[in-house]
């Protein structure tokens, strides 16, 4: 069982110290529990309670019809918001918060899911798992939660990315442009590399996958068999000591006659100027603006001939 002080209350659930304690007080909603030493702390059930609290609180319950509804009705309601259309972000953000917490594979299946089918992997990825993350991440730094909660969710999303990539079938390839994508050695950041294998095959693009902890030398490997258009990279980690300037020249040498594109923390923070094959990609903004360049291109140019074909048109008269 795990145990949170009420300050890890507040950053899970948004929700101030001193109106946790107002609650408490006013309306008897919780009530910690107190070590040997009299230090108050809560549990998870205390938590999970809270979360349910703070989820209807914020569409529409008061306080004090919540205090006066029993365990049944609470989870009746909740489950009336987290099933509902057209609900917000953070509700969802809320709702999978607390299937980490219950470890409910069940729950934010359901969740996910349904946010799919309503917007695509894409946006749900962008609107919902990666603020997820963002969350969590603050959550861990400031040691709210167990390293159970945090491996559950990233290994829920990574099954979620991996099928949304698996369901992308070879032959829909709309370009004949080929990408070889890989993390440097050291790299571990595994969930923005798998979203960008789904964004470039969701795209048309080809996709060859070489996977994190790969050297210059395994890329060339590939690169002799494949000859890409693109080779893709992310620099995350201050500890994998790659040495930017350094990195981003081995890269041109090594792969000359494709375009390089490098994306990451490091890549942004470091700042060096870049050989003119490799491009910085500063967000994932950016990303997609490079992508989807050559669709703008050519509906640019068709939006400029429709006039020209309407003059063409009415001269025929």
């Amino acid at each position: 069982m795990a145990v949170y002080s009420i300050s890890d209350l507040e950053k899970l659930t948004g929700i101030k110290t001193h109106t946790i304690r107002m609650w408490e007080k006013r309306y008897g909603l919780i009530e910690p529990a107190r070590s040997p030493t009299n230090i108050r702390y809560y549990d998870d059930e205390d938590l999970r309670f809270l979360m349910n609290i703070v989820l209807l609180n914020k569409n529409g319950f008061k306080i004090s019809k919540i205090a006066a509804m029993s365990q049944k009705e609470i989870d009746r309601e909740v489950a009336k918001i987290t099933a509902s259309k057209g609900k917000n972000k953070d509700n969802l953000i809320d709702a999978i918060t607390l299937a980490m917490v219950d470890l409910d594979e069940v729950k934010f299946n359901r969740i996910v899911d349904k946010s799919i089918a309503e917007k695509g992997m894409e946006a749900t990825t962008r609107e919902l798992l990666f603020p997820l993350l963002d969350k969590i991440g603050v959550l861990w730094i400031a040691g709210s939660i167990q390293p159970a909660h945090e491996n559950f969710i990233t290994m829920m999303i990574r099954q979620k990315l991996i099928g949304a990539i698996d369901r992308i079938a070879p032959d829909t390839y709309a370009s004949n442009k080929k990408f070889i994508i890989y993390m440097p050695e050291g790299e571990t950041q595994e969930l923005s590399f798998l979203f960008i294998h789904y964004l470039l095959l969701s795209r048309g693009f080809r996709v060859i996958n070489l996977g994190p902890n790969i050297s210059i030398p395994d890329v060339q490997d590939a690169y002799r068999v494949h000859r890409p258009d693109f080779i893709f990279t992310m620099v995350n980690e201050a500890q994998t000591k790659i040495k930017l300037d350094k990195y981003l020249s081995e890269l041109e040498l090594a792969f000359g006659k494709s375009t390089i594109l490098v994306s990451g923390y490091q890549a942004v923070v470091q700042n060096y100027e870049c050989p003119d094959n490799v491009t910085i990609l500063s967000s994932m903004n950016n990303l997609l603006d490079f992508l989807d360049s050559p669709k703008k291109k050519i509906i640019k140019q068709i939006e400029e001939s429709l006039p020209n074909l309407g003059k063409t048109a009415g001269n025929g008269k």
